[in-house]
């Protein structure tokens, strides 16, 4: 009698050696032809930290492996629970393993969305990478649709269900998207090793010890709490000290301002995209369909790059290259209401060297919310960390621990003025009593240097 799709192990475990969990395993058949389907093969072609990579040099690796490492911790997961917690021994609260399959396709698929350069690629041309994650997951003309779909009728969906939060098990859904879960989890602790920054680490292997299932999601045990705690300053810390980076952003705004100038360029010129670009046109058109947007990773957006830097218009040319040999623009943190005059002042003199002030300045803001509680009136509420006591009662992270209420609700980052590094050279004699005024405003005014 043939087994099931759906039950079919392989002979022998498959193993990935990785730098963060040792070994992930691959036991299951589904999995493995996942991990094999060409739309998952693409992430080996996405950076997972995006243009951090210019600021912190070993930050290479990429959504492929981050992918491999969240099905790890919730493979991992799903075993503390099946082992210790299963619905056998606690009916209200147990964990059912008959979710593991789908718990575990959602943990490797929650990323297969991701266009290059991921976040910057979707604010250009307003791409949502969790919409084209569950396009990728529910439409048939897809390999990973029709390895799922072998599994049951249906089962596409139910994936697809647990990345939108709309499936009905929250045990599942929080495992893959909460405030402590797989995804966070594995991009912190692989965003640290990768770029050198220890503050980013925390203790995985307390934390998956004191984890525990209830009837409606997921909490920690009270004695875990100090593991919590640093695992929520830690990614504070990753988010203030490498995501927010000011020179990872100088490259960002570099990146948005190319690809919006090539646009731009298209509707004058699209035969020359259309000869050298032809990926990115039904962007620029904004009439792409799944295909189009599957045929994009980081090398086809740089080999373009490439193609543009020799282009004779100067602008499209000057910024190819500026993204090409990590010429960064500089920064200066800002107070929007109260420096915003001297803002303007400060591009009026940039357009007088001669630099198009939209097209070489920016404002840009990153702010992040370390930690939240649960806020039901928020037009999108955050799962709060739970915490269970001795006799089984739950109670709010922030409640218990002071360092997490120094943290929870309050929004931290800055906004920033960026601009050409030309604009602190005074080699220029034409324009040099420009180029100082521009200095004293960052030296003597109001708004905060940090290169």
């Amino acid at each position: 009698m043939e087994i099931p799709y759906k039950l079919q192990t392989l002979p022998i475990e498959k193993v990935f050696k990785d730098p963060i969990h040792n070994d992930i395993q691959v036991e299951h058949q589904v999995i493995l032809d996942l991990i094999n389907a060409k739309e998952f093969q693409r992430l080996r072609r996405i950076k997972q930290l995006g243009t951090s990579s210019f600021t912190f040099h070993g930050g290479e690796h990429s959504r492929f492996s981050h992918s491999l490492g969240v099905y790890e911790i919730t493979r991992r997961i799903c075993d503390i629970f099946a082992r210790n917690f299963s619905i056998e021994k606690d009916p209200v609260h147990g964990w059912n393993d008959d979710e593991r399959l789908v718990a575990l396709c959602a943990a490797l698929l929650h990323d297969v969305g991701h266009g290059p350069y991921s976040h910057t690629f979707e604010s250009i041309f307003g791409t949502n990478h969790e919409q084209f994650t569950v396009d990728i997951i529910t439409s048939p003309f897809t390999e990973i649709y029709q390895i799922l779909n072998k599994v049951e009728d249906g089962f596409p969906q139910k994936v697809a269900s647990v990345i939108t939060k709309q499936y009905p098990n929250k045990q599942v859904v929080q495992m893959i998207s909460s405030q402590i879960d797989a995804d966070r989890m594995d991009y912190l602790l692989r965003d640290a090793y990768f770029t050198g920054t220890e503050y980013g680490t925390f203790d995985l292997t307390r934390i998956l010890r004191v984890i525990r299932p209830y009837n409606n999601g997921i909490c920690f045990t009270t004695n875990g709490m100090h593991a919590v705690e640093d695992y929520i300053v830690s990614r504070y810390q990753m988010y203030m000290q490498v995501y927010f980076h000011p020179v990872s952003r100088g490259m960002e705004v570099v990146l948005d301002h190319l690809l919006k100038y090539a646009g731009k360029l298209y509707q004058d010129s699209p035969a020359f995209f259309e000869r050298t670009s032809p990926c990115l046109v039904p962007f620029f058109e904004k009439n792409e369909t799944l295909e189009d947007y599957l045929k994009l990773d980081d090398n086809v957006l740089t080999s373009y790059f490439l193609v543009w830097s020799d282009h004779p218009d100067e602008t499209l040319s000057d910024l190819a290259q500026r993204f090409l040999n990590r010429k960064p623009l500089k920064s200066v943190k800002f107070v929007a209401e109260q420096d915003e005059p001297l803002i303007e002042e400060m591009k009026q003199l940039i357009e007088k060297i001669g630099y198009d002030a939209e097209v070489y300045t920016a404002i840009n803001t990153s702010f992040d919310l370390p930690y939240d509680f649960y806020r039901p009136d928020s037009v999108s509420s955050r799962t709060q960390i739970e915490l269970m006591e001795y006799d089984g009662t739950l109670i709010e992270l922030s409640q218990q621990s002071s360092l997490v209420r120094a943290l929870a609700g309050e929004i931290h980052g800055d906004e920033r003025f960026y601009f050409p590094k030309e604009m602190l050279t005074t080699e220029d004699n034409l324009f040099s009593d420009i180029y100082q005024q521009f200095q004293r405003y960052i030296r003597n005014g109001k708004i905060n240097k940090h290169n």
